[in-house]
Order: C-alpha cells, then structure tokens, then sequence
C-alpha cells in the first residue's frame, strides 16, 4: 500500500536523524513531533479510505487492524523499540498490568486488539481521536449502566471474532507493583468462556527513570510528559504473553480477578528478574 509505504519512510527519516547528528534532546524531541504530525495525517487518511470502502461502518475488526499497522510506523518514528514473548489469541482477552499510554502501542503493534480505557482517554488531543478511531470500548467505572454498556460491548467485540486487550488495574501505575484487578470487565469472558491470556509489559531507558519518565500516571500532564519521552533516544518495551486459560470459569467474577492478577504478577516478576539480568 502506498501510504504505508510513505509512513515508512518518514518513520526511517526520523529514526535515522539523531545518528546523522548529536541532537539535543529538545531538538530530537521536535523532529519527532513532525514526524508524528505526518504520519497521523497518513493513517488519517487511510482511515478515511477504508471506511468510505464499508460504507462508513468500519467493523472492529477492520479499525484493529488499522491500528496495528499505523502503531508500527508510529513506534519508529517516537524511537519505541519492542521485545516480546509468547503468542497472543487471535480471539478472547489479554489482561495486562498498565503503565502508560505507549502500552497501547507497543500491545497493537503485536497483534490486531481492540482496547478497553478509561472514558477520560477519549477526551485527550489526537490521541483521544485515534482511539476513537480504533473501536477503544471506553468506560466510566463510576457509573454501573455504563460498566454494563462496556460489558455489553465487549461480548459483541469477542463475538465478532475480536482479541481484546482489558488493563484490569482500572488506572496505570509508576510500575513499583501490580495494583489489584477490577473484576467487573471480566464478565463477557466468563460466559464465553474463550481463552483469557495473562501478559505484562515493562519499560527501559538508558538514561532516565522509567517511573518518571514513561510511566503515564499520578497527576501527570499528557503534552509535557510526552514531549520529554520523544526527547529519548530510544524506549525499549518488553511484553511477556502468559499462558491462556488461568480462569476458573465456574467460579466468581471475583475469585478469576486473583487468579489473573497472581499470573500477571508472576510475569511481571519475571519479566524484570530478567531485566536486571
């Protein structure tokens, strides 16, 4: 396709820049904030183009894949490298710990998913549109008809032959720990009973602190923070799949939660054991 081919020019361009020259972290910085300008304007396009193709009515399918093709390019050009193990389901659920919003690129680029966020996500400049763009299931978890309506969306998505990807901690974290599971999203997964796959994801830098830096949390601002993660010279994400089928499905919404949340654990432990290795 033309357009990924463009995108992937322009992503090596951007890629390439730093090593051609000793740029400054502000100047890096800028550069790939043109780089992401254009290449969002691609994929807009390509949207554009294939939902006038389905009538305007793009399946979630169809908006997962676009998604993982544009996160690829995307990645190259913010300089967010990816390591991963195990294989995803081409259908069911990934349940992740959750540190930032590059989890949705470096998760995307790996296989075609369709995501569950927080409704505030929505609102957020251009980020908030392309995960509209995508088919994002938001949710208000202060509200339960609106848990429901999520719920109700995601049974549709798994019965469509959809893989998505639900952050069970609710919010993300600095990454000193995996915070408890939120069991209400489990429900479509306990009926369907179709595979529900642990996997953890870290981040490292050379220089800096992930906490501070990649970490998408607190009372963090979007724009500033990420300014400062295109001023790095590189972000290398790792994603440990685990192994499908760890719900206990005859027993309650709860009880699945822990058993989730103790083999997202165990990955996570892993997966930094062998960072520090």
């Amino acid at each position: 396709m033309a357009s990924d081919s463009t995108a992937g020019t322009i992503a090596s361009i951007v890629h390439l820049a730093p090593e051609r020259r000793p740029f400054s972290g502000t100047v890096r910085s800028r550069v790939r904030c043109i780089g992401l300008v254009l290449v969002f304007a691609l994929a807009a396009m390509d949207y554009v183009r294939f939902a006038m193709g389905a009538l305007g009515r793009p399946t979630l399918l169809q908006r997962a894949q676009w998604l993982h093709r544009w996160s690829r390019s995307v990645n190259r050009v913010i300089g967010l490298h990816l390591e991963y193990q195990g294989t995803p389901p081409r259908q069911g659920m990934i349940v992740s710990n959750h540190l930032s919003y590059l989890d949705i690129l470096a998760y995307s680029a790996i296989a075609p998913c369709v995501f569950v966020a927080k409704q505030e996500v929505a609102s957020w400049p251009i980020l908030g549109l392309f995960a509209r763009m995508a088919g994002t299931i938001f949710v208000d978890r202060t509200h339960r008809t609106k848990v429901a309506e999520a719920n109700s969306r995601i049974r549709e998505a798994i019965g469509n032959g959809a893989l998505v990807l639900l952050f069970a901690e609710g919010t993300s974290s600095g990454g000193a720990f995996v915070l408890p599971f939120r069991s209400s999203l489990l429900e479509p997964m306990m009926k369907s009973r179709l595979p529900t796959m642990p996997a953890a994801i870290r981040y490292q830098l050379d220089h800096g602190s992930v906490a501070n830096e990649i970490c998408y949390w607190g009372d963090m601002t979007l724009v500033p923070h990420l300014l400062n993660v295109l001023s790095k010279r590189a972000v290398l994400a790792r994603v440990t799949h685990g192994r499908a089928g760890v719900i206990s499905y005859g027993r309650s919404r709860k009880v699945a939660a822990c058993e989730l949340h103790l083999a997202v654990l165990a990955l996570y432990r892993d997966e930094y054991s062998a960072i520090l290795h």
